[in-house]
């Protein structure tokens, strides 16, 4: 019996060492300053009260959790800059649109959004079942 459970822990103690030391990959990325930048002027201009990361915040617009892996650079620029029909225009400068956008790139590659578009209504919330 004590020979099983030994076994037993030193296999447990293999898979967490396992798991968090190797199991992130590029998860694990520092936030560079312009990361943290970006993610103050995300902060400052209240993107979270309409929009999502990692399926948390708002539920005007979409989830931006992979929005860097799902649109160009220009047209991520022009959204923030002239805004759509449901999202007003932001008055940032270039630099700060470039340090939002470093931000969503870290966001992208560090996690992934909880449910697929096609789940999400256009009000933001999730469709659990078909209509």
């Amino acid at each position: 019996m004590r020979t099983v459970l030994a076994i037993l822990l030193l296999l447990f103690a293999t898979y967490t060492v396992l798991v968090y030391g190797y199991g992130h990959g590029d998860r694990d990325e520092r936030a560079s300053a312009a990361v943290r930048e970006g993610m103050r002027t995300w902060q400052k201009e209240n993107c979270a009260s309409c929009h999502q990361l990692y399926g948390l915040g708002g539920y005007m617009g979409p989830d931006l959790t992979n929005i860097t892996s799902q649109r160009d650079t220009l047209r991520i620029r022009t959204f923030i800059r002239y805004g759509t029909g449901r999202m007003p225009g932001h008055a940032l400068s270039d630099v700060e649109i470039d340090k939002m956008i470093a931000f969503l790139g870290w966001v992208d590659r560090t996690g992934t959004r909880i449910m697929p578009p096609e789940a999400t209504h256009w009000t933001g919330t999730y469709l659990l079942e078909k209509p």
